[in-house]
Parts: structure tokens; C-alpha cells; sequence
């Protein structure tokens, strides 16, 4: 199939073709002053479709750069109200059939931003677009199935007497970060465990004094991040050949990226450290009231004194006591072994299918072929952590 953002380029020019190239455009067209005030104004948060974020991965991440947009203006088309990154399902799963997939933006969330001011609005004219641009269908990968977000979607197809189709879901931990860290953290893990983690801080003491840094202002991000990169690449991911650094898209995008967000505070890096020596860092992003737990890199040789763990019961009480954040989102697979007995909170994250016309026999396609896809990925996915144990 010819990717839809590139029909008009290849066949005879219509002015179905010309509504096309309008109603879908290249990601780095959008306004970005444009795009921070509708993130500042979205109905959900997600820390993966802010502007300085997205449009780093889109450029050079491998795997994910040159991404479009469906772009939703209010009724005087003078102001942004929702933005949806997206590629083509030829492109995400050469699958031949127009249609739209929500853009993958690194992090596990792809929840549109929609404007909290006018959401039917927003999300009805999204769908216009997506209609516009040639498309059958939308297929949203990784939202929050009873997010704002989704929330609005639906409502919008109901308008139109159409339903989205969920493909696969799973649940996913989070933090309730309104809570005081202490008793969240003795709740969630009982006597015996806490009683077993200090043990274990205090064996890393004998290293040296462990302490707990946040770096949050843009004159100390940068080496933060550089040891945050060295401690993943050190790891398994070093190993399997999945980490940031070890592919040059991957590492500019990281690096361009984590700067640009901390310029607006919506980024930090936490790191341990026991002495001198770092042995354990992670990403946070910030969006509006909520934090996103985007990645975790240790030092193996202090595998035995559980780093990533005694990180994030730093972090946990740090995202506890700051008044702006109210709950986190771990970003993390279901039954993930590290973070779910630590963060207790719990959401449906999933895969949804959207219908832009009824009765339309080519979604029943799309929905076999992606089924079908769903089966395969799920058989992988068992196999793999069957061998991580």
C-alpha cells in the first residue's frame, strides 16, 4: 500500500487528493508554541506527546522518525485543540489497507492531546481528518482505555453510531502520589520486605554514602543524563543491543530531547549513588499533575543490594512529597517484576480500533489482519519472559 501522506505525490492531482495532503501533515509543520499551549490545556496528560519530546523521536529515533499529524483547529481554525502524531498501518505493520496508527512516541502511551476547553469538539474534528486524509480506520496503541482522552473519542463515535474496538489490553502500575510516601510504601511492600531493603541500603553504605540526586535545571541535566546512558548501556540492554546509546538516531534523539523538556521543567533525572560511583538513573518526565517513569539503567555490579529497587523507593518518596505531582504512570509491561510491588495503583492500558464510517467492510479487515498480528506478538512476548527468568 502507498502510505496515505504520500498518495497526492504519486497520483494525478484531485481535489480529493488536495484534502488529503491538508487533512494529514508532516509532524514538524505544527506550530510548536501551538502545540505547548493545547498540551498546557489537554484533557489527559502524556509526557510522550509534548512537543519538545515527540518531535525529537520523530526526527531521529530509529524506527519512528518522519511521523504526520492529524491536526484539529476550532471553528475559526486559528486555534490548535488536538493533535494526534500518527503513521500509516502499511508503514506499522505492512498491513495493505489506508489506514492511521497512532505514532509510537518511545514511551508506552500514545493518548491523544486533546483540549480540555471544547473535547467533543476536538476529538469530532481529529476524526473529520482522519476521515479527510483517506483512512478507514484509527488504531490507537497503548492508551488509557478509561482515560479523558479515550473518553472523548468515544463520545464522538457515538455521534456518529460507531463503537471503538478494543484489540488487547493489559494493566499497568501507577502511583498514587497524593499519598505520604512512607505508609504507601510499607503498605505496599509489608514489614518483611522494607525490613530486607534496608538491609540491603545499608550493605550498599559500605560502598560509600548512598545518596539520592535530582537533576532538574538544564545546566546539570546534560551529565546526568550521559551517566543515566552509560549505566543502561551497561546492563542486559547493553547486551541485547537495545540501548539509547548504541544506535546514533536513538542517542540524538535522547539528547536532544531530555534538554529541551527540562528547559520548561517537564523533565529530571534521579540518580543513586553510593560515594562517587552512580549505581542506578532514571528518566522522569512531568506533564501538567502527573510523571512518567520512562527508564531505569543500573550498575549490575550491585545487582545484590536491589539499585533499581532502592531507587525507586527514593523516587516514590520524592514524586510523594512534591505538591504538583498527584500520580505517576510506571510506563511499564503488565506483571512488571520491579515496579508493580512497589507502585499499587492500576489502569487499562490497550490497543483500540476506531471505525470512521459505518458498516464498512474494510474494518473488518483491518480488525482480522491486526487479530491476527495480536496472536503472534503475544506468543513473543510469553517466550521472552519465559527466558528472562
Amino acid at each position: 500500500m502507498v502510505d496515505i501522506a504520500h498518495e497526492a505525490a504519486i497520483n494525478p492531482a484531485t481535489a480529493r487528493d488536495a484534502a488529503a495532503a491538508r487533512a494529514l501533515v508532516p509532524l514538524s509543520s505544527i506550530d510548536p508554541s501551538q502545540w505547548r499551549a493545547l498540551a498546557q490545556r489537554a484533557i489527559e496528560p502524556n509526557g510522550y506527546y509534548l512537543p519538545a519530546w515527540e518531535l525529537a523521536v520523530s526526527a531521529t529515533a530509529r524506527g519512528r522518525t518522519d511521523a504526520s499529524a492529524l491536526a484539529a483547529f476550532d471553528g475559526s481554525s486559528s486555534r490548535l485543540i488536538g493533535l494526534m502524531p500518527v503513521i500509516s498501518l502499511w508503514r506499522a505493520c505492512r498491513i495493505p489497507v489506508p489506514a492511521l496508527v497512532s505514532a509510537h512516541p518511545y514511551g508506552t502511551l500514545c493518548s491523544p492531546l486533546i483540549d480540555s476547553d471544547a473535547p467533543i469538539e476536538a476529538a469530532t474534528r481529529l476524526l473529520q481528518q482522519a476521515r479527510a486524509a483517506g483512512a478507514h480506520a484509527l488504531v490507537l496503541n497503548d492508551v488509557a482505555l478509561d482515560g479523558a482522552a479515550m473518553n472523548a473519542l468515544s463520545q464522538a463515535l457515538d455521534r456518529d453510531g460507531l463503537k471503538p474496538r478494543v484489540l488487547s489490553s493489559y494493566i499497568r502500575a501507577s502511583l498514587d502520589a497524593t499519598r505520604d510516601g512512607e505508609t504507601l510504601l510499607r503498605e505496599a511492600l509489608g514489614a518483611r520486605r522494607v525490613k530486607e531493603l534496608r538491609r540491603q541500603r545499608h550493605r550498599l553504605e559500605e560502598h560509600g554514602p548512598v545518596l539520592f540526586e535530582v537533576a532538574r535545571r538544564p545546566e546539570e541535566i546534560g551529565s546526568a543524563l550521559e551517566t543515566f546512558l552509560q549505566l543502561e548501556a551497561s546492563g542486559w540492554k547493553g547486551k541485547r543491543g537495545t540501548a539509547l546509546i548504541q544506535h546514533a538516531g536513538d542517542a540524538t534523539f535522547i539528547r536532544r530531547a531530555v534538554p529541551a523538556l527540562a528547559e520548561t521543567a517537564q523533565c529530571e533525572i534521579v540518580t543513586l549513588r553510593t560515594g562517587t560511583t552512580a549505581v542506578a538513573a532514571g528518566i522522569v518526565l512531568r506533564h501538567q499533575d502527573r510523571a512518567f517513569f520512562f527508564k531505569l539503567g543500573i550498575d549490575e555490579r550491585f545487582a545484590k543490594y536491589s539499585p533499581g529497587v532502592q531507587l525507586t523507593l527514593e523516587l516514590t518518596r520524592h514524586l510523594c512529597d512534591d505538591p504538583a505531582i498527584a500520580s505517576a504512570d510506571s510506563t511499564a509491561s503488565a506483571d512488571h517484576p520491579m515496579i508493580n510491588p512497589i507502585w499499587r495503583g492500576r489502569f487499562a492500558i490497550g490497543d483500540v480500533l476506531i471505525p470512521l464510517r459505518r458498516k464498512d467492510p474494510v474494518v473488518g479487515l483491518i480488525h482480522a489482519a491486526l487479530s491476527g498480528l495480536n496472536v503472534v506478538h503475544e506468543a513473543a512476548r510469553r517466550v521472552v519472559h519465559r527466558l528472562r527468568k
